[in-house]
């Protein structure tokens, strides 16, 4: 007897439908046959599977089992594979009776008794059952939540086998699980820290404000202890709410590697990664042999904040210049190719020296200028071109953090970068992700018009710092945006000298 039902699969962030065929014929002797391209994962299921049904009270068949995962030509490795074999091993033994096979598709793995365990890549599973026309999708209690963000499927959550053959039978009806926006809104989407913690540092909040407000990239340069990460750690907290679409793709990416907390149906809060200096090339934009994503992906429409940048090393930074540069990365691997998403704000952190107090008023320095050359040499030219703002943070005086009037909220800087975000978006209108620090070529000469006095300010600049074509670039793309943080439609010389004065690294009076 033969049965038929849909499952998938995750392959990099996507699902792949799986067709799962079981057949069972009489034989001298029981076997179980399991073919389709199966890894080691997959291969074990067979032994769950038999333990399930026995303990669930149903009958193992004594006969022959063939279990076929088709296309047999993609390999499948993870254990999502338990919960619809089993039923496939239910109805073709005749033990389940059901016409539902064709309207819901089953995701899960099993326990030895029975218990149905969560799975990686629900939400993205339940986004493929819907464009396979499904009318809904059996997947475990703990996947339920995830899985319901999807419009237009039923998500049954099923806590046992026992129960997942009671909702297909018509005995156990199981409502679907509901999902609300605004629920989650209010219990995932507020930040528990604000800008107002950090004591002094206006000149930084407004870099930051600016960087905010056209997504541009940002390196913070400091002493130890100046506040670096705080001002780092907060910019989620000005940054526009996530959209209903940007956090259905950013939460598919955490789905698909298992990184949802528990509870949690979507990701509402800017992701912020900050990954330690030892971290591969690999673990950065991803890899391995069937593709997962890294960390930079895992910032998708967030933050990535790679303190101590000096530290890592040189050969793993330089693997992040194309991903910067076209927002997303492309593995290639003999399975097949995979591109994961990848816009994301770099914000980075350094000391100005190796000992970290080259130019702190109350340490002195003991650095010499070779090893100060050799420790900003860590950090290449081309990649240092694509980082947008460098400015320095320097320490705080003591009036500033005993003073009891607070500093820039939040709430004040978030209000200009959202001004700043409306001008851009009906500067470039239909192409809502774009933002002044991915414009192109073409739009900085559309958009970042200067006055002759400002070219000439910029013309001196190039001459004197000796800047990059890319670096005229970016202080243009600054430019625009502290001009739209002022509600001005051209580019004046304040805002091209702010934007100029935010190029620390280029200037040769600092690298001496």
């Amino acid at each position: 007897m033969l049965a038929k039902l849909l499952t998938y699969s995750i392959f990099g962030i996507d699902a792949r439908p799986v067709e799962v065929e079981v057949d069972i014929s009489p034989a001298s002797m029981p076997k179980t046959i399991l073919v389709g391209l199966a890894e080691a994962a997959v291969k074990e299921s067979t032994h769950r599977i038999e333990r399930a049904l026995v303990n669930s009270g149903y009958t193992r068949p004594v006969d022959r089992i063939v279990i076929n995962l088709s296309p047999a030509d993609f390999p499948k490795e993870a254990s999502s594979f338990d919960l619809p074999i089993a039923l496939g091993v239910l109805a073709a033994s005749g033990q389940l009776e059901t016409s539902l096979f064709s309207e819901y598709s089953a995701v899960g793995e099993l326990a030895l008794d029975g218990v149905v365990r969560k799975v990686r890549g629900a939400l993205s599973m339940a986004l493929q059952a819907r464009a396979n026309g499904k009318k809904g999708l059996i997947v475990p209690v703990e996947n339920s939540r995830e899985a319901a963000v999807v419009d237009g499927i039923d998500v049954i959550p099923v806590g046992s086998l026992a129960e997942a053959v009671g909702f297909y039978t018509g005995v156990l009806p199981i409502d679907p699980v509901p999902f609300s926006w605004d629920d989650a809104v209010e219990e995932h989407g507020t930040y528990p820290f604000d800008y107002s913690d950090v004591k002094g540092q206006e000149m930084a909040k407004r870099a930051v404000t600016v960087a905010a407000a056209g997504r541009h990239h940002l390196l913070m340069i400091g002493s130890p202890g100046t506040g670096k990460t705080l001002l780092a750690q907060r910019l989620g907290t000005i940054l526009p709410p996530l959209s209903a679409e940007e956090s259905l793709e950013t939460t598919r990416i955490y789905s698909a590697v298992g990184r949802l907390e528990e509870g949690e149906s979507l990701l509402l809060q800017r992701p912020f990664r900050s990954p330690h200096h030892t971290i591969s090339q690999a673990g950065l934009v991803g890899g391995g042999s069937i593709p997962t994503p890294g960390e930079i992906s895992l910032a998708h429409h967030g933050i990535l904040f790679l303190d101590e940048l000096p530290e890592f090393n040189r050969n793993t930074l330089e693997v992040m210049r194309q991903p910067l540069e076209e927002s997303r990365v492309t593995i290639s691997r003999a399975v097949g190719s995979v591109t994961f998403p990848a816009s994301l704000m770099l914000v980075s952190a350094m000391n100005p020296c190796p000992c970290g107090y080259r130019g702190d008023p109350k340490r002195q320095c003991h650095c010499s200028p070779m090893q100060i050359e050799r420790y900003l040499s860590k950090i290449s030219g081309p990649l240092l071109d694509r980082i947008d703002i460098h400015i320095e943070v320097p320490p705080v005086p003591f009036r500033e953090l005993s003073a009891r009037t607070e500093g820039t909220r939040s709430e004040t800087m978030r209000e200009q970068v959202i001004v700043a975000r409306e001008a851009q978006r009906e500067r470039f209108g239909k192409d809502g992700s774009l933002v002044n620090g991915t414009m192109a070529p073409q739009q900085i000469r559309k958009y970042c018009k200067l006055s002759k006095e400002a070219e000439s300010l910029l013309k001196a600049a190039m001459e004197e710092m000796g800047l990059s074509a890319r670096a005229h670039d970016k202080i243009l793309r600054v430019s625009r945006t502290i001009a739209d943080l002022d509600q001005a439609e051209f580019i004046d010389v304040p805002h091209l000298t702010e934007a100029i004065n935010y190029r620390t690294l280029d200037r040769s009076s600092w690298t001496q």
